[in-house]
C-alpha cells in the first residue's frame, strides 16, 4: 500500500533537518581537482545521477562511486536509493519519490533550474516551511527583496541582492552557525556512510622442512585510497607475531607496505588483490600466528589469529 506523503515528509526529511541545512555549504559544492577529473570521465547516466543526488550523497559515497568500474555503477545507484528507503516492505521507495517530487516543485516555484538555487535546495531538503514571510521590496532596515522561512523556531533568511529573482541564503549569526555545526556532528550518523570493508585473507603455505610463507591477500576493493596528484595511494601497516604453545613470542615483524597505483588502472585492479608474502623458518612445533593490519589512510585495523604446526 502506498504511504501518505505527509507522513513521509515529517518522518523522513525532517528526521535530520539541521544536518541537511549544513550540506548547503561549500563542502558539497566545490570539489577537489582530483575528484573533478574522475567525474569528467563518467558516462552521461552516471553524471546525471551525481547531479540529482548532490544534496544527499555523502563524500564517502561520491568517492566510492567515482572509483567504481562502469559495470558496478548501476548496482551502486540501486543500493544508494534502497538504503534510504524508509519502508523496504513496500514496492515504492518513498524517500526517492519525495526527493524527486521536491525537485520538480522547486523548479515550479522558483523558475527553471530553481532546484539549484538556495531556496530550491532548502525546499528539497527541508520541505515547505511551516511559516514564510515575504518582503518583495525589502524590510524597512534592508532595502532588498527578502524571504524568511521558519522551521519551528529556526529562521532561514534569503536575500535577492541583485533583484534578479535568485535569492541567496544568508548566515544569521556566528552563534547560529556554530549551533548548526554542532548539530551536524550529532546528527550526521543518521545517514550511513558508504565505506569499504577493510579485510584480508591470512594463509600459511608450507615450503621446505621448517620453512613456510605467511601470505596476506588484501582485495584492492577493500583498500581505502587517498588521492595524491594522479596517483591513488595507501599505506598498510603490518604487525606479525608468532607464539609457541606456551604463547611465548618466538618471531615478530613490523613493516609498512606502500601502495601506489595509477588512477586509470583502478578499474583493472578492482577485482584483484594485493599480496604480501613473508618467508619464515622455525623449528618443529605447534605455533600461533597473530597478524594485525592497519590501513593508515583511515586508521582502520583488523586482527587475525590462526594455529599451525610444523
Amino acid at each position: 500500500m502506498k504511504k501518505n506523503k505527509t507522513y513521509f515528509s515529517e518522518k523522513v526529511f525532517k528526521f535530520y533537518p539541521i544536518f541537511y541545512l549544513i550540506l548547503l555549504g561549500s563542502a558539497l559544492i566545490f570539489f577537489s581537482c582530483a575528484t573533478y577529473k574522475l567525474e569528467r570521465k563518467l558516462d552521461s547516466e552516471s553524471k546525471e545521477f551525481l547531479s540529482i543526488v548532490r544534496y544527499i550523497i555523502t563524500p564517502q559515497e561520491r568517492k566510492a562511486f567515482l572509483n567504481l568500474p562502469p559495470s558496478k555503477r548501476k548496482q551502486f545507484i540501486e543500493e544508494f536509493w534502497k538504503k534510504r528507503d524508509p519502508d523496504p516492505n513496500t514496492e515504492e521507495n518513498e524517500f526517492q519519490e519525495e526527493y524527486l517530487r521536491r525537485i520538480e516543485e522547486a523548479n515550479h516555484l522558483f523558475g527553471p533550474n530553481g532546484w539549484l538555487q538556495d531556496r530550491g535546495r532548502v525546499y528539497i531538503l527541508l520541505g515547505p516551511p511551516e511559516r514564510k514571510e515575504v518582503y518583495p521590496r525589502g524590510r524597512t532596515f534592508y532595502g532588498k527583496p527578502m524571504e524568511i522561512w521558519y522551521y519551528g523556531y529556526f529562521p532561514i533568511v534569503f536575500i535577492d541582492h541583485y533583484w534578479n529573482g535568485n535569492y541567496k541564503l544568508e548566515a544569521l549569526s556566528a552563534y547560529q552557525i556554530a549551533q548548526i555545526n554542532k548539530a551536524q556532528m550529532e546528527l550526521k550518523p543518521k545517514v550511513g556512510k558508504e565505506r569499504v570493508t577493510f579485510d584480508f585473507n591470512l594463509r600459511i603455505e608450507p615450503k621446505n622442512q621448517g620453512e613456510f610463507i605467511i601470505q596476506l591477500e588484501i582485495p584492492y576493493k577493500n583498500i581505502w585510497f587517498k588521492q595524491e596528484k594522479d596517483k591513488l595511494v595507501a599505506t598498510l601497516g603490518l604487525i606479525i607475531k608468532i607464539l609457541d604453545a606456551q604463547e611465548t613470542n618466538v618471531w615478530d615483524l613490523r613493516k609498512d607496505y606502500h601502495i601506489s597505483i595509477e588512477e586509470k588502472n583502478l578499474s583493472e585492479l578492482i577485482q584483484k588483490s594485493y599480496l604480501i608474502e613473508i618467508p619464515v623458518t622455525l623449528k618443529e612445533g605447534d605455533f600461533i600466528l597473530e597478524a594485525e593490519l592497519e590501513n593508515k589512510v583511515t586508521s582502520e585495523k583488523i586482527q587475525k589469529r590462526i594455529n599451525f604446526n610444523i
